[in-house]
């Protein structure tokens, strides 16, 4: 891969054309992250957090993609882990490799995608090497970033909101060729522009969890956020709840921020956040027993919620820890509030006392990842400094499973990125002026991994 990583390098040379990047060979194979299918029964019978994705999750040599029409392939600089890689890891709640075999079935391209093997990952930032027919928005030597909403869009459902097309489907998750390789194979209407302040590691960051909490809180199709909303949000020292803390802080509203340390607790004060809970210091317990929760436990949280905002409740709840915390989102909300969802990571069996949400006129929203609209919008607030990456760690291809790992357990604040293509962190910045004026936010979440939960 060293005439691709030559090539980039040259491209601050003004020499440089987009047939000079069409014309660089291909290899014949990639070295990517992979779960393979005759292990989906490695962890059968063990509890989730005894499940090890350092043991499932391989660095192989699988070979290059066919290119398809609207498809682009890229050269992977940089990518990050999100918590649907270690799904994919655990092979909960179930082996990606149903919704490879039913892809497949879809049409004679995208049998490709049903492999023995699944290249995972759902965020990249990266360089365009070649282009499918029909390709018109994108050229060979374009620096990008990717959003994970891979879509047919022929039927008419999704017109209105991709989302809701029958055959959309999560890139890296539920397709193959995913970002955590060092070359990726996406469809051209999954790229937009590279944030020209970032490295390439930085870049690789938001893209999934900022367009996630981007359509939850800000979108019409989610909670709809207006200034002065007090918006709960759970995880919010984490990789998708950081993102909806700086979200809600642009938009004028107040977050009332969860965390799980104190070290989490001090990165949301520093993003700007004055009203902050840890849950752990405070030691909330929703559950007394697997089958019952606390009731008690919801008012003294609520109460606490209270004492932070001057004696209001939530407006939204932004959620995604799922059975843990369900039961006492939809209690702290205000009457004609909004509980808007976007994952489970505790677990999918949602309860709730019905009675707070019927008779105070709540509404539960379900979310999932975002339109193309939707993503491109938070991409642009990235690229102008609104929303800053928020990178603790970054490690290399060959360590995404301890990465996988740190994610699973906790063990970092905001995102973990991964090195593929690019040699060394700090790489690929072009807009040096930007940077400066934002480098302090930029830097907060960097190497602040508390080693623990």
């Amino acid at each position: 891969m060293k005439h691709i990583l030559d090539a980039i390098a040259a491209l601050e040379d003004s020499d440089s054309t987009p047939e000079d990047f069409a014309a660089l060979p291909l290899p014949d194979a990639y070295r990517a992250v992979t779960v393979h299918a005759d292990e989906t029964g490695m962890f059968e019978g063990l509890p989730s957090h005894e499940k090890d994705p350092r043991r499932s999750l391989h660095l192989d040599e699988v070979p290059v993609p066919e290119l398809g029409p609207g498809e682009a392939l890229i050269a992977v600089m940089a990518s990050s882990v999100n918590y649907n890689s270690v799904w994919t890891a655990l092979f909960e709640p179930v082996p990606t490799f149903a919704f490879l075999e039913r892809y497949g079935r879809l049409s004679p391209l995208a049998r490709r995608h049903d492999l023995p093997y699944h290249v995972i990952g759902s965020d990249l930032a990266g360089v365009v090497l070649r282009t499918g027919p029909g390709v018109n928005s994108w050229r060979p030597g374009a620096e990008v970033v990717a959003h994970c909403l891979s879509v047919e869009l022929e039927a008419p459902d999704g017109h209105g909101d991709t989302m809701l097309d029958p055959e959309q489907r999560i890139w890296g998750f539920e397709t193959n060729f995913g970002g955590l390789a060092e070359l990726s194979l996406v469809k051209a209407n999954q790229l937009m522009p590279k944030p020209a302040h970032l490295s390439w590691e930085e870049a690789a960051a938001p893209g999934l969890v900022n367009s996630t909490a981007y359509r939850q809180l800000v979108s019409r199709n989610g909670a709809g956020l207006k200034q002065g909303d007090n918006v709960l949000i759970w995880g919010a020292g984490g990789g998708l709840g950081s993102y909806a803390t700086q979200l809600a802080l642009a938009g004028g509203a107040s977050p009332v921020c969860v965390v799980s340390s104190p070290a989490k607790a001090e990165i949301c004060r520093r993003m700007g956040a004055e009203a902050v809970i840890d849950r752990n210091a405070e030691d909330y317990r929703f559950w007394r027993d697997e089958h019952t929760q606390d009731a008690a436990e919801w008012r003294r949280f609520g109460a606490r919620i209270r004492e932070l905002t001057g004696g209001e409740d939530v407006d939204i709840v932004f959620e995604h820890p799922g059975r843990e915390t369900f039961g006492a989102s939809v209690y702290v909300t205000r009457r004609g509030g909004t509980i808007v969802t976007c994952a489970s990571t505790s677990g999918y069996q949602h309860v709730y006392d019905n009675r707070y949400l019927w008779m105070s006129l709540k509404r539960i929203v379900g979310s999932h990842f975002a339109n193309y609209r939707e993503a491109w919008e938070a991409n642009r607030l990235v690229a102008k400094g609104r929303i800053h990456p928020t990178l603790s760690r970054t490690y290399p291809l060959a360590l995404t499973g301890q990465a996988a790992h740190d994610v699973l357990t906790n063990r970092h604040h905001g995102k973990v990125g991964i090195l593929a293509l690019a040699p060394a962190e700090g790489l690929g910045v072009r807009n040096r002026e930007l940077r400066e004026r934002h480098l302090a936010a930029i830097s907060l979440f960097r190497d602040r991994t508390d080693g623990g939960a």
